[in-house]
């Protein structure tokens, strides 16, 4: 996968869990996760690079929170459309 994007577990109409997936090599598994600010967790693979976000609290979950933790990681920025799925239930 070469590109970021958002899944979104609803139950009820609600997101309930959320995880951003950022760009990963055939055969990236998770092997360390980090807990980071907001709700945020980081996945990260064996040779050391981020590989996804868990969002734990979807629903309070603001772009700029996400945007300062990508810019750390040395991704690129999302956009507000990338997490529209949030705010459609």
């Amino acid at each position: 996968m070469k590109h970021s994007y958002l899944e979104v577990t609803y139950r009820k109409g609600r997101p309930l869990a959320a995880y951003y997936y950022l760009p990963r090599r055939d055969g990236d598994r998770s092997v360390r996760t980090v807990p980071a600010e907001h709700g945020l967790v980081i996945d990260y693979a064996a040779d050391g690079r981020a590989i996804g976000i868990e969002i734990t609290t979807p629903a309070r979950l603001e772009l700029a929170q996400l945007n300062q933790l990508l810019l750390r990681l040395g991704q690129p920025a999302a956009a507000a459309a990338d997490l529209a799925p949030l705010a459609a239930a």
